[in-house]
């Protein structure tokens, strides 16, 4: 197998400009009390940890871990928790923080697990949003970027647990007979 090449989509300067910018939208949607930020494991804890230092408001951190793809790049439809949250979100006003939405189908099942647990409310917070992949509906209330349809590495995302802690997004362009259209969700 011949080796992928990465092409800059968003350079590291792009895309703290664009948190600070959600942070204050965030902050301004949310004047008082305490905001739960879910952080959606592995890739979205780059995200979650500059996010969290834009906010100026108080902020619980939690984690969940949760999987519609394994170990491939193509969705298998079916959705498994891999880890739960810490701490209970009954009353409180949850941001699910989310490095891309895909598919669909991944958010789609977190949004119903965890309006069982009767939150004051549940949005979520994605970096990137490929919308035309999408299968399931989804609203995502704060989107960094908008992103085409192309596989793409860095800051949080990976191929093989690879290039996660790349500073920029990079599309993964790969030989033709092994390309990828997807990613974690």
């Amino acid at each position: 197998m011949q080796h992928a090449s990465l092409r800059l989509l968003l350079s590291e300067r792009q895309i703290q400009k664009r948190i600070c910018e959600l942070g204050a939208q965030i902050d301004a949607d949310y004047p008082e009390g305490t905001l739960h930020l879910v952080c959606i494991l592995k890739g979205a804890c780059f995200f979650l940890a500059d996010l969290a230092r834009a906010l100026k408001r108080d902020a619980v951190v939690d984690f969940m871990g949760i999987s519609s793809y394994g170990k491939g790049t193509s969705s298998s439809g079916e959705v498994k928790l891999t880890k739960d949250l810490d701490l209970s979100v009954e009353g409180a006003d949850v941001l699910i923080v989310e490095d891309i939405v895909d598919s669909g189908i991944t958010l789609n099942y977190l949004i119903h697990v965890l309006e069982q647990r009767r939150p004051k409310s549940v949005r979520i917070v994605a970096l990137l949003d490929k919308p035309e992949r999408r299968v399931r509906p989804v609203a995502v209330a704060y989107v960094g970027f908008q992103i085409p349809d192309a596989f793409v590495v860095g800051y949080g995302l990976d191929y093989g647990e690879r290039y996660r802690n790349l500073r920029d997004i990079c599309v993964l362009e790969e030989p033709s007979e092994t390309r990828r259209t997807g990613t974690t969700d």
